[in-house]
């Protein structure tokens, strides 16, 4: 049972990012659509753009999708899936001390 539940929980981190990020896009392109549906209308003289909605949903939509790639990496890294320019960069050896 406690298997489970861990990876419900993995599963849990996993989607509510995705969620973030799919909210982001939706407030995006509401707010673009909004702007562009009122042109076409006479009895508004000069349309406004909502810049919080679009900020608010570039915020989320980069947060989630941030998290979500740097998961990506970091699972990619461990399995050695990456190339050599997203390799981990390892520190050289110290040279080795002379013993007496």
């Amino acid at each position: 049972m406690k298997l489970v539940i861990s990876r419900f929980i993995a599963i849990l981190i996993l989607v509510i990012p995705g969620l973030m990020a799919v909210t982001g896009f939706l407030f995006m392109k509401d707010a673009v659509f909004a702007f562009y549906s009122v042109h076409g209308d006479a009895s508004v003289a000069h349309p406004s753009f909502e810049w919080g909605h679009f900020l608010l949903g570039l915020l989320l939509f980069l947060a989630g999708m941030t998290f979500l790639g740097g998961w990506i990496l970091y699972r990619d890294r461990k399995r050695n899936y990456v190339g050599p320019r997203f390799k981990e960069k390892r520190k050289p050896k110290p040279p080795a001390q002379p013993t007496s």
